[in-house]
């Protein structure tokens, strides 16, 4: 009977043993996965930003301007060097 119920509290600990290691195991994933998606989350505020910062005219031709010598027909470019 006592033979029983030690190779019964050993099984039981066995499974014990490796559902807390499984547990600290997804746990560490978990706080990856969180990791990556307050990156994203950032990502993607700084992108929407972006979405409406272009989404004026005014700021489009300056940063077309500013980036690629962007010209409207008309328009005079100059260029100062230091």
């Amino acid at each position: 009977m006592i033979i029983v119920l030690s190779i019964i509290l050993i099984a039981v600990l066995i499974q014990a043993y490796f559902i807390l290691k499984e547990r600290d195991q997804l746990k560490i994933k978990m706080d990856d996965l969180n990791g990556r998606l307050a990156v994203l989350l950032k990502e993607n505020s700084d992108i929407q930003s972006e979405i409406k910062y272009f989404s004026h005219q005014e700021n489009l031709e300056k940063e077309l301007k500013q980036r690629f010598n962007y010209k409207k027909p008309g328009e005079k470019m100059i260029i100062i060097t230091p």
